[in-house]
Parts: structure tokens; sequence; C-alpha cells
């Protein structure tokens, strides 16, 4: 079968090479799967570049998010030949090839609601977003929201599970492109970060308040700007997608109020799995009706991949890019 290998870190486009490989079978407890489509994730580029915390053994294939079809079952596995379900292939075996195998207990059954490249691009996004604005933000109805990276995969997912909260939201965007998007995703207030002041909009937007969430998962220069624009009581979600990772001077925290909350979305796997299987099924419903339907902003061949997965390194995709092998390829 053919899958992405990567056998030297560096950037994506470079390091990464389409090979043919023996096709997995497989094991007790695991399930083979067709790989119906593979989201490409901001991690997809660190693993590429040895950047990410975890560092599989060389070569690799990346891709950690798929909707896929069960086409064997293993010895003792608990799956349904012929059934669609989300995964997390596990590395340095992952999702951007035409099998993958899984551990049986680790699939979820893919919404109806949403077709293979939406499918695939649910789980981490948008667990990741409900986690943070929920479990470590406590989002409430009527309050602010700020979203940074509005239009891109992570931040379009907390927009619109902002709007499903009840919360007023403010998208932060780069060039007008991004701000038309972010609009038709519903945002409330758009800022284009090139053009406008962030500080000074998001205080005349909420009154002198501030916002009362605010969802970064840029960091650097935009969780700079957050602080400046927190409510009283804020809490701040931080990222670094943009390649710094925020250090906050903890005496403005204290004079000011606000919260700094880390999300780690991978630890409630292994520290509260129940958490996550609970979190699955809110987001099926929210699908079926209609409230969230991640952004696709391309769907490429398996051929493509190494380009797609630069581009989101890059930073200039919008909403998600997605591989989705032809029939050809996915033989």
């Amino acid at each position: 079968m053919k899958a992405w290998r990567v056998h030297a870190n560096g950037e994506p486009r470079a390091v990464m090479r389409l090979e043919e490989v023996p096709d997995p079978q497989p094991g007790p407890g695991q399930l083979l799967l067709r790989v119906r489509a593979a989201n490409i994730n901001f991690p997809d580029a660190l693993l590429c570049r040895g950047q990410y915390q975890v560092r599989p053994p060389l070569p690799f294939t990346p891709g950690v998010e798929i909707c896929g079809e069960v086409l064997a079952v293993g010895e003792g596995a608990a799956g349904e030949t012929g059934a669609r379900v989300l995964a997390q292939p596990p590395l340095p075996d992952g999702g951007f090839a035409a099998r993958v195998v899984v551990d049986a207990a680790t699939v979820r059954p893919a919404p109806e609601a949403l077709d293979d490249a939406e499918a695939a691009a649910l789980h981490i996004g948008y667990q990741t977003g409900w986690f943070g604005l929920h479990r470590r933000a406590r989002l409430q109805a009527g309050e602010t929201l700020l979203v940074h990276a509005a239009a891109g995969g992570v931040g379009s997912a907390a927009v619109q599970l902002g709007k499903a909260a009840g919360a007023t939201v403010i998208g932060v965007v780069g060039g007008a492109d991004k701000a038309r998007v972010a609009r038709e995703l519903g945002c409330d207030v758009v800022l284009d970060r090139r053009t406008d002041d962030l500080v000074a909009a998001v205080k005349e937007a909420t009154g002198g308040r501030g916002a009362d969430v605010v969802y970064d998962p840029v960091g650097g220069e935009a969780y700079a700007k957050s602080v400046k624009c927190i409510a009283f009581e804020g809490r701040i979600v931080v990222g670094f997608a943009g390649g710094a990772i925020p250090t906050p001077a903890l005496n403005h925290a204290l004079v000011k109020n606000y919260a700094i909350l880390g999300l780690h979305w991978g630890l409630y796997n292994t520290k509260d799995p129940a958490a996550v299987d609970a979190c699955h099924e809110e987001l099926t419903k929210l699908a079926a009706q209609g409230v969230i339907k991640p952004l696709i902003g391309g769907r490429v061949p398996l051929a493509e991949a190494a380009d797609a997965v630069q581009r989101v390194a890059d930073g200039t995709s919008v909403g998600r890019l997605v591989v989705v092998p032809t029939a050809e390829e996915a033989r």
C-alpha cells in the first residue's frame, strides 16, 4: 500500500516521501481500517520537524486523526466490518496512508451528520475546544469569548462551540479573506490583526470590560495583546501554534485578577477517558443539530499530502485541510 514516510526531520514538503510499504495486519484487540479521510493537524508539521513533545522513531508516518472504514477485526476485538469510525492511529504508523491498524478500544463511531472529511476533522480540534472552553475556562452563556486564529482549524471549532454555549464571540484573523470566513462562521465581531487595534477594539466591543474568556491557540504576540484586554476574573486558555510558548508575567495576572489556563487535551485520554467519551457524545449531538460543522478549507488526494501539511505549517490554510485518498490510492 501507499504511505507517507518521514526518514529525517525537517520541513514537511522536504522530508515526507510517498512510498510503497507492506499492508498492515490487525493483531489481537486491533482493527484494520481503510483510511477514508485523514485530517491534517499542526502537530503533524511539528512531528516532521522533530519539535513535537512525542518523537516517534524514524522512519514514521504522520497523520494523527482519521475517519476510516473497518476492513478486518482482530482476535478478541470489538468491531464490525464496514463500520465508519473515528480513530487516532498510534505512531509511528499514522494516518497518511491507505490503511492503518488501531486498537479497537480507542475508536468511536463517526457522526452520521458529517461527511468523511468533516468527521476526520472533528475529534481532536473540537474535543480540545470543548475541554478548553468548558472544563478549563468554564465559559458561561452571555460572556464574551475572544478567539485568535478564528478562521483556522482549531479557532473555527472554538467559534462554533462558543456560539453553541451562548457566548458573544469576537474572532481575530489575519487578512480580508479570513475575516469573511470568520463572519460566515458566526463571529459577532471580527478583527483583523494586521489592520485593527485589537486591544482598543475588544474594549470598545465590550463596553470597556474586556473579554471574559480568551481562546488562544497561537501564543506569542497574540497572548501579549490578550492580557491587555482581559476582563476582571477573565480566563485565558493558551497555546503556541505561533511558535512561541507564552512566558506570562504572573505579577500582571495577580494585579488584574485573571487566570492563565494550560490545556493538554491528550492527558484526558489517560486521566479521565470517560470525559472524552462523554464529550464525543455531546459533539455528535451538536453535529446532528447542525450547530457544529468542521470548516473544510480543502480536500486533497493522498499524493498531495506533503504540500498540504506544509501549508498548515506555514499558516496559509483556512479551516481544515483533509487528505482524502482516491479509489486508486486506497487500494
